[in-house]
């Protein structure tokens, strides 16, 4: 239990020792959440409580924060509570509180922040999910990140997270890929194919893989009919382009726990079963659907269609599950999978989807809660695009790939734990710039470099303490015992209460789905180390080590030690390793 917690149920506590509350039966609902103020000299937490019970109470809502406020007084853990504007209700901590959690950090280390809040509830998180029909492109980044962090938030608050990758291996894209992958092979057995065709996959990463088919396979696929060597071919491909996307997945920090191929769910008949389930719930029916906005009667010729009945479930339009040719819609198939993903004990979805996917939520959503009895729950993170931007311009194209930069190039500018990092600076929704040269600064304007260094100074300090006192009593166990209440100084405090919150960040990012909290928070926190940092320069008394004090620097090194705990356990979140020692 956090200190934000602790402070809430004895919070409800007083309010059920209050008198208004014997006529309880007539009050709404009270869940106490306390929030930090924006301002910190408003006190170190804040409740609108007063407003909410206000009318129920029959009291204006100040004179009945006036009436709470005298009963949180009695609380221990509260050292001052009072009203502001309205009826808000803000109170100040006791200090030993704050000293409390230092303790508490150096005790547990990075498990601190850790909790059961999932109680091994499972989760299945897809992401990436990209068409094997290429190299991952730098957009890919943002969907992978976001993901891979948010399943290893979720497991740090107790959750048994799946972190599955959906293999879109079926249909015409990978038709025309195999196509592609056989004129690459052509040429590399030394014939000329001239200019690409129109429609193929124009990208220099084919050669590679008209390379290694001659390789495997030497000239057995040149002059057999297209029938019989498309599926081999095709097999090929796909397999050796999953293996590159693996590889720039792992370069990423990022190894999958399930593949999940297209072409297994529709050999296996998993299609055919799922829209079976929907149509013996009466979900699908033969009908003709609107034109689509913005085309002229004369544009569309309306026919019959399986449709599936989603705006039952809150969709904008039914959507159609079979095509002309008698064959499977992409949109069935996916409905297949996370069908079969319900399938598989999984209750909780979460789906990491591209900007151009966003038309297509409601309709999984819809698709998602029809198969379930609105048992299951899909949650779709749309990570919008990001714009790579170097001396000013747009970062040019890749070569090798063809029309788009792939990640690999982004890997080798700038390495994995800053492109992590800054694929979180902003939430998933909002555009990205990602500007190459702000990410290699060493200035305050680089996010990365400004947590990475606060890192480093905590590790420089703790480095300069050993060679000047025994090193037995630099141990998080030791430093744990030191008297914390003589860290006085506002800026001391107010490091110390940032630490404090670590626990509700993590918990807060994880139920909100929203892990660009971490790298927020991380800023913060390095933001109030560097500022103690500096005022240390200025004020001797305020140094972290004073060679002729030893009692005060080991309670200091304390601070320090929780810093460096703090730090790493949310840089381990990020995916990102904690630097020790900046190097220019």
């Amino acid at each position: 239990m956090n200190v934000f917690e602790k402070v809430e149920v004895l919070f409800e506590q007083a309010l059920r020792e209050m008198p208004f509350w014997s006529d309880k039966e007539n009050l709404p609902p009270i869940t106490i959440k306390l929030e930090t103020p924006r301002d910190r000299a408003h006190g170190d937490m804040a409740s609108n409580i007063a407003m909410t019970l206000a009318k129920s109470v029959g009291k204006a809502p100040r004179d009945l924060a006036d009436e709470i406020c005298k009963h949180l007084n009695n609380i221990e853990l509260i050292d001052s509570a009072s009203v502001a504007g309205p009826g808000f209700i803000n109170f100040t901590l006791k200090s030993d509180v704050w000293f409390e959690c230092v303790k508490r950090i150096l005790e547990l280390g990075i498990e601190f922040g850790s909790s059961n809040l999932g109680k091994d509830e499972r989760i299945n998180i897809e992401y990436v999910s990209a068409n094997p029909t290429g190299p991952l492109h730098a957009a890919h980044a943002r969907g992978a990140v976001v993901g891979d962090t948010l399943s290893r938030l979720l497991r740090k608050v107790g959750y048994k997270v799946c972190k599955e990758y959906y293999i879109n291996d079926a249909g015409t894209q990978v038709d025309i890929l195999a196509k592609s992958a056989h004129l690459r092979y052509k040429e590399a057995l030394g014939h000329e194919i001239g200019p690409i065709p129109e429609g193929l996959y124009p990208g220099n990463y084919l050669k590679q893989v008209g390379e290694a088919l001659v390789e495997k396979d030497g000239d057995k696929w040149l002059s057999v009919p297209e029938e019989d060597w498309l599926p081999e071919v095709r097999s090929f491909t796909t397999r050796w382009l999953m293996d590159f996307i693996k590889s720039d997945l792992k370069d990423l920090g990022i190894t999958m726990d399930e593949y999940i191929s297209e072409r297994s769910l529709v050999n296996t008949g998993a299609v055919d079963r799922a829209m079976n389930l929907l149509s013996e719930k009466k979900l699908i029916y033969k009908g003709v659907l609107e034109p689509p906005k913005g085309k002229k009667p004369d544009d569309w010729e309306p026919r019959p269609q399986l449709l599936f009945q989603s705006t039952k479930f809150g969709d904008d339009v039914d959507r159609a599950i079979k095509k002309s040719d008698g064959t499977w819609t992409y949109f069935a198939s996916d409905v297949a999978y996370h069908i079969n993903k319900i399938e598989r004990g999984y209750l909780k979805l979460i789906d990491v989807w591209g900007a151009d996917h966003g038309g297509y939520v409601r309709r999984m959503e819809a698709a998602v809660n029809a198969a379930s009895n609105y048992e299951a729950s899909l949650d779709v993170k749309i990570c919008q695009i990001v714009h790579l931007v170097k001396n000013g311009e747009p970062f040019r194209m890749s070569k090798r790939a063809g029309k788009f930069i792939t990640l690999e190039d982004v890997l080798k500018a700038v390495g994995k734990d800053v492109l992590r990092f800054m694929m979180l600076t902003r939430r998933n929704d909002q555009v990205l710039e990602f500007d190459f040269d702000t990410v290699v600064a060493q200035s305050r304007d680089n996010p990365v470099f400004y947590v990475q260094y606060a890192h480093a100074r905590c590790c420089s300090v703790m480095r300069h303490a050993s060679q000047i006192f025994d090193k037995e009593k630099l141990t998080p166990s030791y430093l744990s015992q030191m008297e914390l209440w003589k860290l006085t100084d506002e800026a001391e405090v107010g490091l110390i209460k940032e630490l404090a919150s670590w626990p509700r960040v993590v918990e807060g990012a994880a139920q909100a789905h929203e892990p660009h909290r971490i790298a927020f928070f991380l800023t913060d926190l390095a933001g109030a180390f560097h500022s103690l940092w500096n005022k240390g320069k200025d004020h001797n008394e305020l140094r972290f080590i004073i060679e002729t004090d030893e009692e005060i620097t080991l309670v200091r090194l304390a601070l320090i030690q929780a810093v460096i705990i703090v730090l790493a356990s949310g840089l381990e979140l990020m995916g990102v390793e904690p630097i020790q020692e900046m190097i220019s």
